[in-house]
């Protein structure tokens, strides 16, 4: 019998082991973590068959005999000393993605990577192409992970599930990096900004993760409007569609077949397909996603009548930009998503000023000038939380920005926010942490969820 092992108990892991069980692999779980919160999962894994090892760092040297094949989650370290030495063992050494890849890579692909926006892209476009009949999943890095979408349509997870027809996938660095053959039909490259560079170490090396996808898809679509993809993009991908908010004559290249915004359409090729200000989103970053959903959506050769009801109908996207309530002449919004200085100072200029800023978390490496600029010019007061509140807080200081304070938490930062917003006034309270979740939460997902539920229980009893 064929062995696998699976590195990393969240969800990619959890659902590349089941993948791998039904199809007849001996398969382990190992997870560093261990503890409550991980017990459901072991249970559940244990009664399908599958080893679970909690508390586990991974060794190939210790395992025997040798796996056939180790699997990865996206939060594992591609360069982490296990998996750098099953490489070096000849052990069969992938992503979650790559494993989906190799089970679903018959279907087409739609890829969409970038430092910010490939969420609200991903899924306006799924929801585009479901709307035009087709079943697409957005799976990946939003919504299912990839593996689970290959699950057989008997298993219990997709009980009579029909035929995939096209696959709509958020794929980040971490999971671009190990999957080395994955080819999408349509690659989409949305952003690109520092960011992750604890991880990929420098600036040269994210950008080459990035742009390996697109460099193994088909057909390109990019970001007209982003100053880096400008630069490196048009001889790398001399073939490229390019998208602009500012007209057809700012595209960098191939102006005839890209996607542009002219007297407020969004226009592929020359062909109007729906007005930018259908799409319930505010922003100009979001009329760039909207462009490369449509662009995506055209060149697949999705009528432009579906399109523009496809896009009519988007309701928005959880966590990003995402309005949870109102008190009095208040707004509630949830960004949980901007987890980097970039997506934050996007947020914050997306809403109206002056606003009220909760931000903090566990900070990443990168340029904060823009993002602190933005903060002088819209922002009323900013509350601070997580682990980075101090650094944050003296960084504010020091620019001269003094309407700072430090809260800690969440559930301190929404009385807080909605007392200042009342004094100023303000008319919005913006979660936007231009942080990573993991000093006080799981993920971005699970951070925005609390934020929601405090909002619309502090609301719930105001009188």
């Amino acid at each position: 019998m064929q062995r696998a092992w699976v590195v990393g108990l969240g969800k990619s892991g959890e659902t590349a082991a089941r993948l791998l069980a039904t199809q007849g692999w001996q398969v382990t779980v190992s997870d560093r973590g261990q503890g409550d919160q991980l017990a459901p999962v072991e249970a559940a894994l244990t009664q399908a068959g599958i080893t679970v090892r909690l508390g586990d760092n991974f060794d190939p040297e210790s395992i025997a005999p040798l796996p056939n094949l180790v699997v990865v989650s996206p939060g594992v370290p591609w360069d982490s000393p296990g998996l750098a030495r099953a490489r070096a063992l000849g052990i069969d050494t992938i992503g979650e993605m790559e494993l989906a890849w190799r089970n679903l890579g018959d279907r087409p692909w739609v890829g969409i990577t970038g430092t910010n926006g490939k969420t609200t892209t991903t899924a306006l476009t799924a929801a585009i192409f479901q709307a035009a009949g087709f079943n697409a999943p957005a799976g990946g890095n939003i919504g299912t992970a990839a593996c689970g979408l290959a699950l057989p349509s008997d298993a219990p997870d997709v009980p009579n599930a029909p035929p995939i027809d096209w696959i709509i996938a958020e794929v980040s660095s971490y999971q671009i990096e190990s999957s080395a053959t994955l080819s999408p039909k349509i690659g989409l490259w949305t952003t690109f900004t520092p960011d992750h560079l604890a991880r990929h170490y420098t600036l040269d090396n994210y950008f080459e993760i990035k742009a390996s996808l697109l460099d193994r898809s088909e057909l390109q679509i990019l970001n007209g409007d982003d100053p880096a993809l400008r630069q490196r993009g048009p001889a790398r991908y001399p073939n490229a569609i390019w998208t602009s908010t500012q007209g057809q004559a700012a595209l960098p290249a191939n102006a005839d077949r890209g996607a542009w915004l002219a007297d407020g359409w969004a226009i592929v090729a020359g062909q109007p397909i729906v007005p930018a200000a259908d799409l319930a989103m505010t922003g100009n970053h979001n009329h760039q996603n909207l462009l490369m959903a449509v662009a995506a959506a055209h060149y697949a050769g999705i009528a432009p009548e579906a399109i523009a009801q496809a896009v009519r109908d988007f309701p928005g996207v959880a966590h990003r930009l995402e309005r949870v309530g109102s008190w009095r002449s208040v707004q509630f919004i949830n960004d949980s998503k901007a987890t980097n200085y970039d997506a934050a100072e996007v947020g914050l200029k997306a809403v109206a000023k002056p606003a009220i800023l909760i931000a903090g978390g566990e900070a990443k490496e990168g340029d904060d000038q823009a993002w602190i600029a933005a903060i002088q010019e819209r922002a009323a007061a900013v509350l601070l939380i997580g682990s980075a509140a101090s650094v944050f807080y003296e960084r504010l200081v020091g620019a001269g920005y003094d309407r700072a304070e430090i809260v800690e938490t969440l559930e301190r930062a929404i009385p807080r926010a909605a007392e200042l917003a009342q004094g100023h006034p303000a008319a919005i309270v913006l979660l936007s942490p231009a942080c990573a979740s993991f000093d006080q939460f799981p993920n971005f997902e699970v951070r925005g969820d609390r934020f929601r539920e405090l909002c619309l229980d502090w609301i719930a009893h105001q009188v």
